[in-house]
């Protein structure tokens, strides 16, 4: 009997694939030894690859980490865009009630991701990655004020965009807590949070 010949794999999944297992990996290493002891050597003998493969994506470890943080970032972003289509007919009132789902599945999703926790950290801890995350955050903010802004005609569109941004920054830091203080319980730094947030934003309707 013949065997059929294996079917070719088109160029752009091979590098997509490649790109993604260098990313996973990447994310378990920065888990285990933190960002200063991880090497692109290290990421390529765990992900099984040579290093030319790692540099046609990554000049040096730092991308890989900036592309680990924009990965996370959009996936936390694309669950906040399906969160606020979910409650649009609610309005302020609704946002500020289910407050707590959305921190609940963005504390889900960087548990889920390879090294999420570290990713986190990392993007906080490094000079040349923070732009990450502020970026990501300004984007998240500009979501929000865009929903915000028709809802709320009596307020100027700069007051909603620095609430909102100010809201997304103790959001995202006091998620953190979750892995970074031992000394509270995970529902009761969700609860609390969650309800922060919902004062604030309730406030708008005072």
């Amino acid at each position: 009997m013949t065997k059929s010949k294996p079917k070719d794999v088109p160029p752009g999944k091979r590098k997509r694939s490649t790109r993604e297992k260098l990313l996973d990996t990447a994310g378990e290493l920065l888990a285990e030894f933190g960002i200063d002891r991880v090497t692109t050597n290290l990421i390529c003998e765990r992900a099984g690859v040579t290093p030319p493969a790692l540099y046609y994506y990554f000049a040096d470890k730092y991308e890989v980490v900036v592309a680990l943080g924009k990965r996370l970032m959009d996936r936390q972003n694309e669950a906040l865009e399906r969160w606020l289509d979910r409650h649009l007919d609610g309005g302020i009132r609704a946002y500020a009630e289910n407050t707590l789902e959305l921190l609940r599945e963005t504390a889900e999703i960087t548990e889920a991701e390879p090294g999420g926790i570290w990713i986190e950290r990392a993007l906080h801890s490094s000079p040349r990655l923070e732009h990450v995350r502020i970026e990501s955050h300004r984007y998240v903010t500009d979501k929000l004020t865009e929903i915000y802004v028709p809802m709320l005609p009596g307020y100027p569109r700069e007051l909603i965009w620095l609430r909102m941004r100010m809201l997304v920054e103790f959001g995202y830091v006091a998620t953190e807590l979750l892995h970074a203080e031992s000394g509270m319980e995970r529902e009761a730094i969700l609860a609390e949070t969650a309800q922060m947030q919902r004062l604030a934003t309730l406030a708008f309707l005072d």
